[in-house]
């Protein structure tokens, strides 16, 4: 008992206070998340390809490009003209439609006029935008899935909203948006709660290692403070009474109180940082993607590039179940999907359910049917697309999500991440079917059970002061005074 004390005592004054800011910060998140650029910001910045700019086809992009194994082709149209972007193991690589010149992002003048006509397009103030900085990582970029478009071209809008644009520099698309409210906010909630200081953030190993070992601690702190809180209560004349008093009975009485919520919410704040240590990560081997996109050759004819709707905003050429696909995008939710180089193919708005099985049965034999995965269902993915189906493939024990809007594998679900989908996802974030149905009864259960830990935080926060004041400051102003 008296070891249980010290190890919860001293580790009790060393986190409370990342355990109230945790809380805190928790309940922030819940309302204002961390700033994206989100699929229908990206696509309603999109302009029309005009034809007229496109004089070389894909298959020259490709070459031109020099990316072995190249996997998809875009077509989409910039401040500076319509420009491909090839996509393969490394960063995409951006070339001229009419020459296929590099299409870097080089200069201020282009950054800004890009971000400008984006933020038009979405009909934002753009008449006082103005070029900031070319930034390798700040606060709001420090995610790795930014790593591909580094350096980044940083735009001030000036409007009324404090809107900046991030450009790539390797595509020049827009890839990021932040707003003085978003920026505002997520200092008391993501950067706090992630502990997601820029200068620790961009050293990805070092931010794991760091977070990853805090939360471990803080696991022990939780453990530790659950045992002896049971331990310490008493039964008194027929009824339960603490052996505490003052604010360690409060901080007793609130910790067993919401001690189960305490407990699974650290773990499983402890597994958000797992990244594959104890759990596989969810993402399918280059191998399992390779099988089911195969990788035909890029032949395509020049009059791939002669029927260029006017309406098309972006297209994108993709290599699935070893045949080439064309995605034209029109908008958000609407986009035209056919079998590449064949004029006269018969056209669909999404893969289907017989092209994903074949695909995966070359993979698998043993693999079952693919069926879409319906929006109710646990393991339900949002679609990159809204109203595009995800389809589900289960071959053997392992579970393969499939877009059926692009052909991107979405994820891979074995045994071990199904498990964390629930010792994650459902205890932190509590995403549980029946409150996922009912957000508002959702919110307010996060709400109640954030603030009660906050609460319980704050007790410990008060003793841990008392506690070092104690120990510590009261004997050295003693020894100053004598």
């Amino acid at each position: 008992m008296r070891a249980l004390t010290l190890i919860h005592r001293w580790l009790g004054v060393a986190f409370c206070l990342l355990f109230a800011m945790w809380f805190a910060s928790g309940i922030v998140m819940h309302f204002v998340p961390f700033p994206e650029l989100t699929e229908a910001e990206r696509v309603s910045g999109l302009a029309p390809i005009d034809a007229a700019g496109v004089r070389y086809g894909p298959t020259a992009a490709t070459a031109a490009a020099g990316v072995a194994g190249a996997t998809r082709v875009r077509l989409l149209a910039r401040a500076d003209g319509v420009v491909y972007l090839v996509e393969g193991a490394s960063s995409p690589i951006a070339l001229h439609a009419m020459d296929l010149s590099p299409a870097r992002v080089q200069s201020e003048s282009l950054a800004l006029a890009i971000a400008a006509d984006h933020a038009r397009r979405r009909g934002m103030e753009a008449m006082q935008a103005r070029y900031v900085e070319l930034a390798g990582h700040d606060q709001w970029t420090v995610p790795n899935g930014l790593d591909p478009h580094r350096p980044l071209h940083r735009i001030a809008l000036n409007d009324d909203a404090g809107t900046e644009l991030y450009v790539s520099s390797a595509t020049g698309e827009v890839v990021r948006d932040t707003t003085r409210r978003e920026r505002w906010w997520n200092y008391g909630g993501s950067v706090v709660h992630w502990i997601y200081p820029t200068v620790l953030r961009r050293d990805w190993r070092a931010w794991d290692a760091v977070v990853w070992t805090l939360s471990l601690a803080a696991l022990v702190t939780a453990i530790s403070g659950a045992l002896l809180g049971s331990l310490r209560i008493q039964v008194a004349h027929g009824r339960l009474v603490s052996s505490y008093a003052g604010w360690h009975a409060w901080h007793h009485w609130l910790g067993l109180s919401c001690m189960a919520f305490v407990l699974t919410w650290i773990l499983s704040g402890w597994l958000s940082m797992d990244h594959g240590r104890l759990f596989s990560s969810g993402k399918a081997a280059a191998s399992e993607s390779a099988a089911f996109t195969g990788a035909p050759a890029w032949d395509l004819r020049a009059s791939e590039i002669e029927r260029i709707s006017p309406h098309a905003r972006e297209i994108e050429w993709f290599t699935f179940d070893r045949q080439l696909y064309r995605r034209e995008r029109f908008g958000l939710t609407a986009q035209r999907l056919s079998r590449a180089g064949e004029a006269s193919a018969p056209t669909r708005a999404y893969l289907q359910p017989a092209q994903i099985t074949a695909a995966a049965r070359r993979f698998a034999p043993d693999c079952e049917g693919a069926f879409p995965v319906p929006a109710a269902d646990a393991y339900a993915m949002v679609p990159t697309m809204p109203g595009a189906p995800v389809y589900r493939v289960v071959c053997g024990t392992d579970w393969f999500h499939i877009d059926g809007a692009s052909g991107r594998v979405l994820e891979k679900l074995d045994a071990s991440r199904r498990a964390y989908r629930w010792v994650y996802g459902a205890l932190h974030t509590l995403d549980f079917p029946a409150l996922a149905a009912r957000p508002a009864l959702r919110t307010a259960v996060v709400v109640s059970l954030c603030a009660a830990g906050l609460a319980f935080s704050l007790t410990a926060v008060v003793i841990g002061w008392r506690r070092l004041r104690s120990e510590f400051l009261a004997p050295a102003l003693r020894e100053r005074a004598e």
